[in-house]
């Protein structure tokens, strides 16, 4: 019997934390108060379905990648905040399944939610929608912060993964507190080793990322 129950949790723990190619971890297992929220995963996103590679709701980064999310949540946590992350590594099978859809220029279902005055046509000429992905070498994460007395995310003047110049870093067109919450944003990931992509305010990559010219395809699960 104990040679069963034995068995037994190394086939759970196993099943619960599939390997990993060396380098990568899971983020939770890390910080464990991390808040997740793989939107690719769900049908609120600008495809408008559950993306090819999402299968969990887990969060995979490079090991040197989340070691300095780390220092972010650790840091926001003394001002009672937390990191809300919506999207890490993303396999190319996700990317490619992007590209298929921008070919569909019919299949518009979420187009007022998340790119109202852009044209589909026009999504990889303005650079939203790209045949390679940061995401997928490893070490890039889209995210934003959420305030630890209400569980919700700050005023950032956009929604994460709108297309268009209000989530551009420099729009100017925001209330002070929306200027405000994507300073704190910009300031503290850049901080910690991260730096920004000027049209989307929520997407940080890891300065010296170690896997700068590989694109992983293995699934979220």
């Amino acid at each position: 019997m104990k040679f069963f129950f034995k068995h037994l949790f190394i086939f759970c723990f196993t099943f619960s934390f599939a390997q990993l190619p060396k380098g990568f971890v899971y983020v939770e297992q890390l910080i464990p108060d991390i808040d997740i929220e793989l939107r690719y995963l769900t049908s609120n996103n600008f495809v408008g379905v559950p993306v090819d590679g999402y299968k969990s709701n887990r969060l995979i980064l490079s090991k040197e990648a989340t070691m300095a999310l780390k220092l972010v949540q650790e840091e926001l946590q003394n001002k009672n905040l937390c990191l809300k992350v919506y999207d890490a590594y993303r396999p190319q099978q996700a990317v490619n399944h992007f590209m298929r859809w921008a070919k569909k220029l019919n299949d518009t279902i979420n187009k007022a939610l998340f790119y109202p005055n852009v044209h589909k046509k026009n999504l990889f000429k303005e650079e939203y929608i790209a045949s390679r992905s940061g995401h997928s070498r490893g070490s890039t994460v889209d995210l934003t912060i959420v305030d630890g007395n209400t569980n919700e995310p700050l005023d950032m003047g956009s929604p994460y993964d709108f297309f268009g110049e209000p989530s551009w870093v420099n729009y100017q067109d925001l209330n002070m507190t929306q200027k405000k919450n994507r300073k704190l944003l910009q300031a503290v990931m850049l901080k910690h080793g991260f730096r920004n992509y000027a049209k989307e305010w929520w997407h940080f990559t890891l300065n010296n990322e170690p896997f700068p010219n590989t694109y992983f395809n293995f699934p979220i699960e």
